[in-house]
């Protein structure tokens, strides 16, 4: 016996500001035949070159659960394509992430990575990029 992940499917208050919010993250699209938009209480975005998806989707405990206290037991962790570590965690900043913990360096020079938290508190984790680590030789 054996399956494969459909999707990742993430709780929060706001289906389609958050969807909207990690579409432009991670350079996801709708899919074409099922829209998202503004009061949609599910809203399922996919990646147009791995075709792996991610749904969002309203839940009454989102509430409760957004004040939870520790770290997240899922959490994504992210590998810039285009722009360099920093880059890419100042980008996310402007566009309303949070810093939670700068892990750079934990491991010696030029590891780690950059903790933050998407508009609604779900925290992951910034990488350097394919550049970055052939630069260091890993």
């Amino acid at each position: 016996m054996s399956s494969f992940i459909s999707h990742t499917t993430v709780d929060c208050t706001d289906a389609y500001a958050l969807s909207t919010w990690w579409k432009a993250t991670l350079g996801y699209t709708d899919l074409a035949d099922d829209p998202n938009g503004p009061g949609d209480e599910e809203c399922m975005i996919r990646d147009p070159e791995s075709g792996q998806m991610l749904l969002f989707v309203e839940t009454p405990d989102a509430v409760e659960t957004k004040q939870r206290a520790g770290k997240n037991r899922i959490h994504f962790d992210l590998r810039p394509r285009h722009l360099p570590q920093q880059e890419e965690v100042d980008a996310l900043v402007s566009r309303g992430a949070s810093v939670v913990a700068d892990l750079r360096g934990k491991y010696g020079p030029g590891t780690g990575w950059v903790v933050l938290a998407d508009p609604e508190d779900n925290e992951f984790c910034v990488l350097r990029s394919e550049a970055e680590r052939a630069e260091a030789g890993a």
